[in-house]
């Protein structure tokens, strides 16, 4: 189904062949007052993640066209940090996902866009049960990086998982693009436009779900050395499928 955005979207760091070969088939534009209930769910609320609560009082509309994920600490010293999932409203198989996403600036959060199964934790075929696919996440710990990493088989002790660390200019700056070509075969990620990866582990044909997310688990650093709130910021989220 298609969904309209009333923001004439900017393709420049979309790939050529995917404006060539794909249509947009679903997005959000975070133009509204409030997070759009008909495309996103508040995801994990109330659980407790390592070093923060999940919340949805972390999330929020900026006014200027983009969402705004916290992460945020009380006076007690409690974190918190917020998630967006399309589980059960949004799922699919295969396409160009892309977002344009504004880095956090503190130590000890860790941000992401990501795709999900309900099925991932399942062992044995992820093929047939599902992958997590992290299109990118990002840390201040290393803040010339970001990180694609797909992991299966669950999380326990038969969990598998293959990534790649990419360099990238001036990431800790203002807005980058990141996209994954998810077809039978293969996954291609790409930043600003550029292939940075790819790879044939793993590959799902199990449908999944969108996820933005903050954490606070201790792979981006210390919370205690960083100064909150802290944020990503999402400027969209496009959803590409093939013409063919």
């Amino acid at each position: 189904m298609f969904m309209s955005c009333s923001k004439e979207p900017d393709n420049s760091l979309t790939p050529a062949h995917i404006l060539s070969n794909y249509h947009l088939a679903w997005s959000d534009e975070f133009d509204g007052s409030s997070v759009d209930l008909s495309k996103w769910n508040y995801r994990a609320e109330n659980t407790v993640r390592n070093y923060a609560t999940v919340s949805r009082n972390t999330i929020s509309m900026d006014g200027k066209g983009n969402v705004s994920l916290k992460v945020t600490k009380d006076n007690s010293g409690k974190y918190f940090v917020g998630q967006l999932g399309t589980q059960g409203i949004y799922e699919t198989t295969y396409g160009y996902f892309e977002c344009r996403a504004k880095m956090n600036a503190q130590i000890g959060p860790h941000v992401a866009f990501w795709l999900q199964s309900a099925e991932m934790g399942k062992v044995g075929d992820p093929v047939k049960n599902g992958t997590e696919i992290d299109v990118f996440e990002y840390h201040r710990k290393t803040p010339g990086t970001v990180y694609h990493n797909l992991h299966w088989d669950g999380y326990g002790v038969d969990h598998k998982t293959t990534g790649k660390q990419i360099p990238v200019a001036a990431i800790g700056a203002g807005f980058h693009t990141f996209g994954l070509e998810w077809t039978k075969d293969a996954y291609i990620f790409y930043v600003d436009g550029e292939e940075t990866w790819r790879s044939s582990s793993a590959v799902s044909q199990h449908k999944e779900y969108l996820i933005l997310s903050t954490e606070l688990t201790g792979w981006g650093g210390d919370p205690a050395l960083g100064n909150f709130p802290d944020e990503v910021l999402f400027d969209y989220v496009r959803v590409y499928k093939s013409n063919y």
